[in-house]
């Protein structure tokens, strides 16, 4: 499951865009998830959650954690799930989700424009690597990450682009 401070509404336009195999709750006030859990971002005003990844166990018992530093900074779902296999967490079959009205918010990035973006996110931070690499490691290294996750980004766009243009292409669907 997802956690969000949007609407509803934005979160439905959110999987259905995205085609998400899972549903995003929505908790605008932080009270629900963001707070009890501890992944507001401190440093941006609207506290935001932070990019967080929590594994619990079917007893309802918290096994393992991530939260990240910022927005751009994300584990590769292969660590989270190999960190799952790792604690012997079986997979589950969450609920189906029935989901209300899909409507974006006035800042929703259009899907035909998700490749363009995360293309030019990975070659400005290429180069920020190069110009600060050479001096920081740690820059080096958080570039090399973020290249490596808008690359698996523009992987999973090109799926859901093809699966898109399969669809289109079966009558009635």
């Amino acid at each position: 499951m997802g956690v969000a401070i949007d609407p509803p509404s934005q979160n439905a336009a959110m999987i259905e865009k995205l085609s998400l195999p899972f549903p995003i709750l929505s908790d605008p006030d932080r009270t629900s998830v963001i707070d009890p859990y501890g992944v507001a971002d401190p440093k941006d005003p609207r506290r935001i959650a932070r990019p967080a990844m929590v594994l619990i166990d079917p007893d309802g018992e918290e096994r393992w954690r991530f939260v990240s530093r910022d927005f751009a900074d994300r584990l590769p779902e292969s660590e989270v799930l190999d960190r799952a296999g790792e604690l012997g967490l079986a997979p589950v079959q969450a609920e189906a989700v029935a989901l209300g009205p899909a409507e974006p918010g006035p800042k929703a990035m259009p899907f035909d424009w998700l490749m363009p973006y995360f293309r030019g996110a990975r070659f400005a931070s290429l180069a920020m690597g190069l110009r600060h690499g050479g001096l920081d490691q740690s820059v080096k290294d958080d570039s090399k990450a973020y290249v490596a996750q808008m690359d698996r980004f523009m992987e999973v766009v090109k799926a859901l682009e093809e699966a898109r243009a399969d669809r289109s292409d079966r009558p009635g669907e």
